[in-house]
């Protein structure tokens, strides 16, 4: 691929070029030769020349298309270039025969909702190895009580194991981005770390839980439609505070309040 591309800011683009930092991604992501791999913004194929090569199958998301073209005229066979933003493709459609890796030096603008996506499309996924802003990647692994602890965090740890690959300065990129950046890699559980009776209904809880972070908890879920009665239930009968604030609440325990809570609303709907 040639070099001549001038990265293009609407995009977020910071191509990657320390080689020593491609080695430790390649390496993290232990791939095999029949994996199945994704590339979210290849840009000038950092990763994308020496994973393609390795791997039985490459699907590239680029949303630039002149960048797309440049792929879609390489000679590696069993790579597929999905011109689009990643964002907006089906992917349950386009990969179709899971497990996939994901492996990809994300745009720091989209990082967060690349994630959530991946999070809602995680039966798709083996192992993801991605590149974030430090404060992003920080945010990943922050434990409860802490201000870096999120949505994103309570996500993360019930259905993936997560740990830093390594850090990644400035001088790594061209152009050269004002912040640090981190690797991360995510491992997908083969049971997550507590059981969830509806996960879209779990994730519906802990979003409500973080929507006004100064909140208690039963202000909070009060806040985002549910209802006093309901709510006192559920905690009643696990036991939780509702004085406490969202972001002190393990991923155990949000699990059990969500499971609690989706039976009482369940049976709220059932019987009306």
């Amino acid at each position: 691929m040639p070099q001549s591309h001038r990265p293009r800011k609407r995009f977020g683009q910071n191509f990657l070029h320390d080689q020593n930092i491609i080695r430790a991604i390649v390496a993290a992501a232990k791939l095999e030769q029949g994996d199945k791999v994704v590339e979210i913004g290849p840009g000038r194929g950092a990763l994308t020349h020496v994973i393609a090569p390795v791997v039985a199958e490459m699907h590239l998301m680029e949303i630039d298309r002149d960048l797309a073209a440049r792929w879609e005229s390489q000679q590696y066979p069993g790579v597929h270039v999905h011109t689009a933003d990643a964002l907006k493709l089906d992917w349950n459609t386009l990969l179709c025969a899971p497990p996939y890796k994901l492996v990809a030096n994300l745009p720091y603008n989209i990082s967060s909702q690349v994630l959530f996506k991946v999070i809602e499309h995680r039966h798709l996924f083996s192992t993801l190895v991605l590149m974030f802003q430090k404060e992003v990647a920080q945010r990943l692994r922050a434990q409860a009580g802490t201000k870096n602890y999120g949505i994103l965090t309570v996500l993360c740890h019930l259905w993936f194991d997560v740990d830093p690959v390594i850090h990644v300065g400035p001088q790594a990129f061209t152009p050269q981005p004002k912040v640090d950046s981190e690797v991360v890699r995510f491992c997908r559980r083969a049971e997550p770390r507590a059981r969830v009776a509806e996960p879209q209904f779990f994730i519906q809880v802990v979003k409500a839980a973080f929507a006004q972070r100064r909140k208690t908890l039963r202000n909070s879920l009060q806040s985002q439609g549910f209802t006093a009665a309901d709510i006192d239930a559920a905690a009643s009968h696990i036991g939780l505070d509702l004085q406490r604030r969202g972001e002190t609440l393990s991923p155990m325990e949000f699990a059990a309040l969500s499971n609690t809570l989706y039976e009482i609303v369940s049976q709220t709907v059932h019987s009306a």
